[in-house]
This record gives structure tokens, C-alpha cells and sequence, in this order.
């Protein structure tokens, strides 16, 4: 008997609800809908655009300041709950917490800006902007962690691409706020509190785990389409910026710019159409002329038991066995991958790389204060810094997988080189050089893009896949950890000693309430030189875990993988057009025959 996915006869209105079936319900289409969530999720790399707003609205020095852009960085990486949650829950159930934590967060800032409602004390802006950007990780574990599970042999490009529409998130947010609210920072609040809610629930649905993990035979360039197609809005973007800083824009030049960038955003949908009509095809094809069907035998009901049995009696304690850790690329346990050394210095690397560049990104305001640019060129520094992180996130999702694949180049390796490029940027701000801040913001946005993908493929090559939602989370605890170390008590403290040391030799004091402002080269070059010192410690670590995972990295890091895929997926063939189908025999007798 033969059991079809998707009905084949009829004529052509039959035909054409055949084809959208295919389409809405189909993996590409869930890959796009992923890109345009990630592409308006960019809140939390936003702050140093509406931060100068809250520190002159509140009165709050920059210690109090960068305090507001810890909580903002832990609460964009303290995941823990919403893995939990994915971990057990579909992913549509984490996609909807997030969308109200992002409105509700987010939405009582722009009331405090806009004095809608009294002045909040310190903590309550803490506690309303880590709500807002805890829903960063609900969007991580709703999109990230889905699209690797669903395309584990691509990881690398399905994490690049992602993690890239993400990057660009900031300029696109930005390019829609100027044509919509022109330059009031406040609007922009609330534009980051509204507009992710809507997309998220317009696509809640559509986001899901789907059956099986075979690798299609035209993958890879599906994605080099979608990636292509990015680049273009990546450069349109880039165009944009720079024209926008040399000549003023209108709100209706604007509304012009975002159309285009509109039509860029959504030209990745004739791909998905394409690709999904050529499956349609040949499931029709097939379901006519199923001769071209390979048999696979599925294993007898002993062998089954006999490999259930084996399981069983190799499950232990966790807690017995979290210092015996399997072969690299096993599935770990949690207490097994918290407790490795790999762990350890990967963890270690990560605090100092993503805490000294997160400290730039939430600064870039301040910085391009203290040093005497204008306000629409620090507007433009967060949107360079945005389009040149999602660069810097393709390179290393992408260029890092084919590396790995093809030259057995160890994606640590490629950590390290980025940690070394990101003390570049931090001695430009430090010693001043001419229009260092647009270098600076360039190297540091796309080393700051480019730690994320690297980062979170290593947990997920190194540990497996198991129980990645928690690991995943996990590894993102680094940042905040960073964050605070370098932007808080490092970076802030330094900033307000410099700008009081000014008011000093003014013979002036601060009055209570009012913001405290540092100008001049000084206000950041010992904490960037400090920045530079944490980040070559980092990459000394991250030197050693190079050296650790050397030879795993020689090897086909994906061939077990591949191997248990084949086994849990028995039964299911390819066909010699490349459609998915199912059969099952038992015996000689009894066949059966089913087509997805």
C-alpha cells in the first residue's frame, strides 16, 4: 500500500492547495520565517542607541549606566529557564513566553523615558530591561536550537545564518525607526517592545522540530541562496549607512530605503517556493511511479530488544558518572560537560572575548560622546557595528563549516584568531587614532558576531546534542559574567573616576541627580588597555583548548552522527530524485510501503 504526504490528483486548483500545503508546512519555509524573526530580535544589541536617552532622562552616571547594560547582558544570556522550557515544551510555547516578556520589558522603559509613569528606582530599570532582554533566549531556544536539531549536518551554516539576520537586526530596526518616528529615541523603545511580539505570534506556528535528521542532497545550496540574499541586504544596508551620514534624509527618503530593504527581507521566499514546487514534483512523480523506491530492512524485533537491553544496562547514576565524560562528540550529560575541562576553558575564553566586546557595544554612545563625534555618526557606529557583526557571524558559521568539513581546520582555531582581531579594536579607542571609532566599531561588531556561532557549534560538537538546549544556555552564561567584570566594575567605575577628576579641576561638584559626563581620549584608555590584556588571556586559553581537540577536529567529527541517524531513521530511503520516503519489511511477507 502507499500512503501519500501530499495530494497528487486532481486538477489545477487541487494542484495549487497541494502547493501551498507544501510550502507553509515545509522546511524551507520554516527556515525563512526563522530569518525574519531573528532579523527584528536585535534589541539587546541596541543599547548603546537609546541608552544616552535613559542617562539623561534618570540623571544616571555612567557606573549607574553600564549597571542598566549588565542586567541587559544577563538577562539576554541567562537561558536557563527557557532551555528547561524547550526542553520539554514544543518550541511555539517558547516563542509566545518570549514575544510577552520582550513587550512587557521593553514597554516599561519607554514609559519611564517618557514619564508616563514615575521615576523608577535603579533596580526596577534593572529588573524592566532583564525582562526585555530575557527574551533573547527564548528566541535563541525557539529558533537556534530548533534549526540545529532540524539540519544537525549543516549546524555550522544553519547557526551562521541565523545568528546573521540577528546581527543585522539593529540597522534594520534602525533604517524603520528613522522612517517611521524620525530621530525620537524614545519611539524607538517602544518600536523594540511592539515589533518582535508581532512577527513571533504571525509565525509562532510554523517554528517545529521536524521527524527525522537526513541531510538533503541539494542542502548546502539552499542555503548559499539564502546567504547569498542576505549578503545583498548586508550591502544594501552598508550603502544606506554610509550615504545617510554624508547627506540628510527625509522621513519619506526613508520610507524609500526601507521599502527596498523590505523587498530584500522577503526575496528569500521565491527560494522557498522554488525549492518546495521541485519536492512537490517529485513526490507526485513518484507516488505515479513508485519503482524507483530503495528498500531499507528494518532490524527484527530481537535485534531491538537486544539493543534496548544493552542501553539499559549501561544507564547510571549521573552523578557516578560525571567525571568519566565519553568520547568528545558523545552525547555528555549536563554534570559531564560542566565538569570537563573543555567546558572550563571554552567558558573561560568566552567571558573574556564576549565581555570585552559586549563592553564596546553597550558604550558605543558614551564613547563616541567622550571623543567629540557627532549624534548621527554614534547612530551610524550601532548600525555599522550591527552589519559588520552579522559579517562577522556568516564567516564564522559558514567559512569556519566548510573549514571544518573540508580542511579539518579546528573551529577553536578560528575562536582564537578572533579573540587576537578584537585587541586591534580595543587599542585604536584606547590610544585615539584618527577615526578609530569606525574602524574600532567595524572590528569589534564583526568579532563580537563571529564568538556566538563559533562558540555555541563548539558546545554542540564537543558535548552532542542531547541536552544542548541546557548546554547552549549555558555557555551563553559567559557573556553577562564578561559583561560585569569588564563593563561594570572596570570600564564604568574607570569612565565616572576620569569624568570627577574633570569636575574637580573645574572646581565643580555633581549634584544629586544630575548625569555625569567624561570628555576627552582619557575617559576610556586605561579601561581599554585592561580589555586588551583580559582578551590575550582569554586566547591563551582558548590556545589550549585548540591544542586539547586537535585530533578530534582531524576527524570526521560527523560520521557517528550520520551513523545513529541511519539507525533511529531505519526505514526511511532516499529516492533517486532526492524525495524522502519510508519503507518498512519485515520478512517476505507482509510488505509494506509508505511515502512521506
Amino acid at each position: 500500500m502507499v500512503f501519500p504526504a501530499t495530494g497528487g490528483g486532481g486538477g489545477g486548483w487541487a494542484d495549487m492547495k497541494s502547493i501551498t500545503r507544501q510550502v507553509l508546512k515545509g522546511r524551507w519555509f520554516m527556515v525563512f520565517t526563522t530569518c525574519l524573526l531573528m532579523s527584528v530580535s536585535g534589541a539587546s544589541y541596541m543599547f548603546g542607541l537609546y541608552s544616552n536617552e535613559i542617562k539623561s532622562t534618570l540623571g544616571y552616571d555612567q557606573t549607574t549606566l553600564n549597571l542598566l547594560g549588565f542586567f541587559k547582558d544577563l538577562g539576554s544570556n541567562i537561558g536557563i529557564l527557557s532551555g528547561l522550557i524547550n526542553q520539554v515544551t514544543p518550541p511555539w510555547v517558547v516563542l509566545v513566553v518570549g514575544g510577552v516578556l520582550n513587550f512587557f520589558g521593553y514597554f516599561m522603559i519607554w514609559l519611564v523615558v517618557t514619564k508616563r509613569i514615575g521615576k523608577p528606582s535603579v533596580w526596577n530599570m534593572c529588573l524592566y530591561i532583564f525582562i526585555g532582554a530575557n527574551s533573547h533566549t527564548f528566541t535563541n531556544n525557539g529558533v537556534l536550537v530548533t534549526s540545529v536539531k532540524n539540519f544537525p549536518e549543516s549546524r555550522g551554516m544553519v547557526m551562521g545564518l541565523n545568528n546573521g539576520y540577528i546581527g543585522l537586526s539593529a540597522a534594520i530596526i534602525t533604517q524603520l525607526f528613522h522612517a517611521f518616528f524620525g530621530s525620537n529615541t524614545k519611539s524607538l523603545i517602544l518600536l523594540m517592545a511592539s515589533l518582535p511580539v508581532v512577527v513571533s505570534f504571525t509565525f509562532v506556528r510554523v517554528i517545529r522540530v521536524l521527524k527525522g535528521g537526513v541531510r538533503q542532497p541539494n542542502e548546502i545550496r539552499v542555503f548559499c541562496n539564502f546567504l547569498c540574499i542576505s549578503l545583498c541586504l548586508a550591502g544594501f544596508l552598508m550603502v544606506m549607512i554610509i550615504v545617510q551620514n554624508n547627506v540628510t534624509f527625509t522621513q519619506t527618503e526613508y520610507g524609500a530605503s526601507v521599502g527596498m530593504m523590505f523587498f530584500l527581507l522577503f526575496l528569500p521566499i521565491t527560494v522557498v517556493v522554488k525549492q518546495e514546487y521541485k519536492i512537490w514534483k517529485i513526490n507526485k512523480k513518484v507516488i505515479n511511479d513508485p519503482s524507483s523506491l530503495k528498500v531499507i530492512t528494518e532490524p527484527s524485533p530481537s535485534s531491538i530488544s537486544a539493543a534496548q537491553e544493552s542501553i539499559a544496562e549501561n544507564q547510571t547514576s549521573c552523578w557516578k558518572t560525571m567525571f568519566r565524560p565519553p568520547d568528545r562528540g558523545e552525547d555528555y550529560t549536563i554534570l559531564q560537560a560542566l565538569f570537563s575541562i573543555d567546558m572550563l576553558l571554552l567558558f573561560l575564553a568566552t567571558i573574556c572575548g564576549l565581555g570585552g566586546t559586549l563592553t564596546v557595544m553597550d558604550n558605543l554612545g558614551q564613547i563616541g560622546t567622550s571623543l567629540g563625534y557627532p549624534l548621527a555618526s554614534i547612530s551610524n557606529f550601532v548600525s555599522l557595528s550591527s552589519i559588520w557583526s552579522y559579517l562577522g557571524v556568516v564567516v564564522a558559521g559558514v567559512v569556519a563549516e566548510i573549514f571544518v568539513t573540508k580542511y579539518k581546520f579546528p573551529r577553536p582555531l578560528m575562536h582564537t584568531l578572533i579573540l587576537l582581531l578584537s585587541c586591534v579594536g580595543y587599542l585604536l579607542i584606547a590610544y585615539n587614532v584618527k577615526h578609530a571609532l569606525y574602524f574600532a566599531s567595524i572590528i569589534l561588531g564583526a568579532c563580537c558576531g563571529a564568538q556566538w556561532p563559533l562558540v555555541f557549534t563548539i558546545i554542540s560538537e564537543l558535548f552532542g546534542l542531547k541536552y544542548y538546549s541546557i548546554l547552549y544556555n549555558f555557555g551563553a552564561l559567559a557573556s553577562p559574567i564578561g559583561s560585569y567584570l569588564l563593563n561594570v566594575s572596570v570600564t564604568g567605575y574607570l569612565y565616572d573616576k576620569e569624568a570627577l577628576k574633570q569636575l574637580a579641576a573645574l572646581g565643580l561638584k555633581r549634584q544629586p541627580g544630575e548625569e555625569l559626563n567624561c570628555s576627552g581620549g582619557e575617559c576610556y584608555r586605561l579601561s581599554f588597555i585592561i580589555l586588551t590584556a583580559v582578551t590575550l588571556f582569554g586566547t591563551l586559553a582558548s590556545l589550549i583548548l585548540v591544542l586539547r581537540t586537535r585530533k578530534f577536529y582531524k576527524s570526521d567529527i560527523y560520521k557517528k552522527f550520520r551513523e545513529e541517524v541511519k539507525a533511529a531513521e531505519t526505514g526511511q530511503a532516499i529516492g533517486q530524485d532526492g524525495v524522502e520516503m519510508t519503507v518498512v519489511t519485515r520478512g517476505e511477507k507482509n510488505s509494506s510501503l509508505s511515502l512521506k
